[in-house]
């Protein structure tokens, strides 16, 4: 008889991408590529691709609470993950059951734009997201333009970003990482700050256009790593090499911005690259 093994659990909460690149779909493989069980609840559907989003279509709220409550009724997850969320419903309604469920290791990653300009987040839902959400979360982890929305600040420079990393730790985090791909002054140069900290965490830009997903895979890359046990800045650090190199490994799939490759290491042949 073959004995089970166990492994780490995390959880990502997010939307469906149909083109594979980003949202449940990337979360799953970003986090299965380091290291963890992947677990997923769906809260809305788009209909997408490399090129457009033509349709985005919420799922009823007594579905993912159906979800949420099916996964962490059974399973012993060691992190968790937000992406898409969409409407202020569904921030609320995943906010209420995290809560209730006192879910571990929480990273929010705030989506709200997609690269191709469709609102991923209803502007309503904003202010639900800051209020209900952030003070949940171990990690909060906007782009510049996310920060810049959320705070209705310019961010320029490592200075602007500290700044504004600094006002969105005062929403109630624990700790922020205001990731720098959007930063003019310094690009890919993402500022942490945990309340007392601050650290600069470097990063190499790869001129590519095949970046999408890329936040995604970062946030769901970090939420593994808390879930093998790694301390907050270990885990930051372990998933800024392994989405840089996704983006190095970027897919020309599609006619339009394909995805990072998140199964690099694997190769799309099954063979190491």
């Amino acid at each position: 008889m073959i004995s089970a093994r166990t492994v780490p659990l995390a959880l990502a909460i997010a939307t469906s991408d149909s083109g594979g690149g980003a949202g449940i779909q990337g979360d799953i493989k970003a986090m299965e590529a380091n290291g963890v069980f992947a677990l997923s609840v769906v809260v809305a559907v788009t209909a997408q691709n490399t090129t457009s989003i033509s349709q985005i279509h919420p799922l009823p709220r007594a579905v993912i609470e159906a979800q949420l409550d099916a996964v962490f009724g059974d399973f012993a997850i060691g992190a968790v993950k937000t992406g898409m969320l969409y409407s202020a419903d569904i921030v609320h309604v995943t906010a209420e059951r995290l809560r209730k469920w006192s879910a571990p290791h929480l990273v929010v990653d705030p989506v709200m734009v997609s690269k191709t300009g469709t609102m991923l987040l209803q502007p309503d839902a904003v202010d639900v997201m800051k209020r209900q959400l952030f003070p949940l979360a171990d990690l909060v982890t906007p782009n510049v333009p996310e920060a810049e929305r959320l705070l209705g600040t310019r961010i320029t420079d490592l200075e602007d970003a500290r700044g504004a990393a600094a006002a969105i730790h005062r929403l109630g985090c624990r700790a922020v990482l205001l990731k720098g791909g959007h930063l003019a002054a310094s690009p890919a140069t993402d500022v942490f700050y945990d309340g007392a900290t601050w650290t600069v965490v470097p990063g190499e830009w790869i001129e590519t256009s095949h970046t999408h997903g890329t936040g995604c895979a970062y946030a769901a890359a970090i939420a593994a790593h808390l879930a093998r046990g790694a301390d907050m800045l270990e885990a930051v650090r372990a998933a800024k090499q392994y989405v840089t190199a996704a983006i190095r490994h970027g897919l020309a799939i599609g006619h339009g911005r394909g995805p990072v490759h998140h199964l690099y290491r694997v190769g799309t042949d099954g063979g190491g690259t």
